[in-house]
């Protein structure tokens, strides 16, 4: 069909001018594949071609998963989304808030007005920041000696927050928190939870914490781009023996793993024959969450790691349970009340139940929100919504 044409056209340009050093799509329904593409190289300083397969570090893409782990317990009993979650987590149970230095440098820190739960943690409310995006913080754990949350060592958790839990959307190492959560009330490590609960029942059986041999022969090098716009390949690997599984950010895993989690989405909570989640904890996690708070431009603190993240400005974001909503049709055709969200390394994905329709695409290469591989997104995303649109693919919402 054309637009797949379209799709592979764009991304191998892009890629054939090492605009991007590799990229993997997919976008499925509910019930089937209908667009793949693997276009470029896994590694700018090797020859492997990129293939389907390919293992990419998701990032952030981990912190829908790690939610959804959560929902479960929810379900069953063994974790309430507006108890204080001090009760569980002793190290949550009397937050700081961080508010600013005094005149020698020291932080300044006072008690927080109200505990955090985790209705707050799933959302990004409950105050918790990530330095790339707070110089403060950055300041913080610098004059603290704290290690950044990347190190997976328990002392990176030890931060104050940066606002009374509750008051605004921060995007933050909140879901870090929830992983925590997850191996306190359900008693198992993250990984063996995950494992056990999510991914082994979806047929994720490329997604983990820590690389296998087979997928150490398939993994993406990590790539930065210059001042000048070009690429080079620089070394990066998460902590293979972590204090901490990161349930914000440690998985690896493949696009088609990744689109096995989006159509669970789609189908209610069910995934290869087996129903993880309710059908109305997935409506549930589909909603708002944040009342009248609103998703704000995230401004970098981080050159190196992050460009300003604005995703659809002219319109007004909200924050489910843990998905990116937006509030009105976008550009490239994604209906309203569509969840999304990205991972550091330029890998992002959408559901939009209401056309049953979801796409990931996937490329490892730093600054966060590179122009590029936003345009290669939106590209990718407008022939899909462009395929569906000719073949009548319209779902009632």
């Amino acid at each position: 069909m054309q637009s797949q044409a379209q799709i592979d056209q764009l991304l191998r340009e892009k890629t054939d001018a090492r605009q991007l050093p590799g990229v993997v799509a997919i976008a499925a329904s509910g019930k089937e594949t209908i667009y793949q593409g693997a276009f470029g190289k896994r590694d700018l300083s090797k020859d492997d071609d990129m293939t389907v397969d390919s293992v990419f570090w998701i990032a952030s893409m981990t912190k829908a998963i790690t939610s959804a782990a959560g929902m479960q317990l929810v379900e069953q009993g063994k974790l309430s989304l507006d108890e204080p979650i001090g009760k569980l987590l002793p190290d949550l149970a009397s937050p700081q808030v961080l508010e600013g230095f005094d005149a020698s440098g020291a932080p300044k820190l006072r008690p927080a007005k109200n505990p955090i739960t985790l209705r707050q943690l799933m959302t990004h409310t409950a105050g918790f920041c990530y330095d790339m995006w707070n110089g403060d913080m950055g300041q913080y754990l610098e004059k603290t000696g704290t290690p950044g949350i990347i190190s997976c060592k328990n002392h990176a958790l030890r931060t104050p927050i940066a606002t009374d839990p509750g008051t605004r959307w921060e995007y933050g190492t909140n879901i870090d928190f929830v992983g925590k959560a997850v191996e306190a009330a359900s008693g198992q490590r993250l990984d063996a939870y995950l494992h056990d609960n999510l991914l082994g029942p979806l047929g994720m059986s490329d997604t983990s914490f820590r690389l296998s041999d087979s997928q150490r022969r398939r993994l993406v090098g990590m790539h930065a781009r210059d001042a000048s716009g070009a690429l080079s390949s620089i070394p990066f690997e998460m902590e293979q023996e972590p204090e901490f599984h990161m349930g914000g950010g440690g998985l690896y895993g493949t696009a088609g793993d990744y689109i096995r989690f989006t159509q669970m989405i789609l189908n209610h909570g069910q995934g290869n024959g087996n129903q993880v989640l309710k059908p109305e904890t997935v409506a549930t996690m589909s909603q708002n969450h944040i009342g009248e708070l609103n998703v704000t431009k995230m401004v970098t603190a981080a050159p190196a790691y992050t460009n300003d993240v604005d995703l659809y400005p002219e319109q007004a974001k909200k924050w489910g349970l843990s998905f990116l909503i937006n509030t009105a049709k976008t550009a490239e055709g994604r209906s309203a009340g569509s969840l999304a969200w990205a991972g550091l390394a330029n890998t992002y994905f959408w559901i939009d139940p209401s056309r049953d329709v979801a796409g990931v695409i996937l490329m490892q290469l730093l600054p966060f929100a590179d122009t590029v591989a936003l345009d290669a997104f939106a590209g990718f995303e407008r022939g899909v919504y462009a395929g569906l649109d000719a073949t009548g693919g319209q779902k009632a919402a």
